[in-house]
């Protein structure tokens, strides 16, 4: 009997890991009520923020790879979300006050952002070759970054938040911080060391 060997090239892997965000949003979907998506267990980063980041931050680095205009303003998602930020605020550095404005109700919302950006991204991988994966695209960095490892960091930066946002969900109701007459909570959104 002869074995058959399945073969995958670079770009099939990539599409593939750029579509587990995505894949891992829609699992958790059913779990994203309004009570939870803004809710803060005694971090900064509330569910709504990491999921808003986790596009934003692919969004804009695919943006800067391949020239066309964020999916974020090219397809309204910055006036739908409705968030009075800088076009290209993604989120990174947010101190604790900035990342406590990102409020979202409409989880909906969230995961067409989400599903959007991350189509965006496989239509970009279609367009390239084994080649443009290899060339180098930021010596600021030792060794330098080529297009496959940055295609590979905002995806798996994506996939982080979203294991964050999975296990907040998890959390019994009493993980997360309550409005208490006279006392801050914890993680207080006037800490400016803590950043996003």
């Amino acid at each position: 009997m002869e074995e058959q060997v399945i073969t995958m090239n670079s770009i099939e892997i990539l599409k593939d890991i750029a579509r587990r965000p995505l894949q891992e949003a829609q699992a958790l979907r059913p779990t994203l009520t309004h009570r939870v998506l803004d809710a803060h267990p005694h971090h900064n980063n509330s569910i709504a923020w990491l999921l808003w980041h986790s596009a934003r931050e692919v969004d804009e680095q695919l943006a800067s790879l391949s020239g066309q205009q964020p999916v974020w303003t090219a397809q309204g998602f910055a006036e739908r979300f409705g968030l009075d930020l800088d076009d290209h605020e993604m989120g990174f550095g947010h101190t604790g006050t900035e990342a406590r404005r990102i409020q979202v109700s409409d989880p909906d919302l969230l995961v067409e952002h989400l599903r959007a950006v991350v189509e965006a991204q496989l239509s970009y991988l279609d367009s390239l070759d084994e080649a443009d994966l290899e060339e180098v695209i930021d010596t600021d960095w030792d060794p330098p970054v080529t297009r496959a490892a940055r295609l590979i960091s905002i995806s798996l930066d994506a996939m982080a938040h979203l294991a964050q946002a999975a296990y907040i969900t998890g959390m019994d109701p009493d993980a997360f911080e309550e409005a208490r007459p006279g006392k801050p909570p914890v993680g207080n959104p006037q800490s400016e060391d803590r950043r996003a």
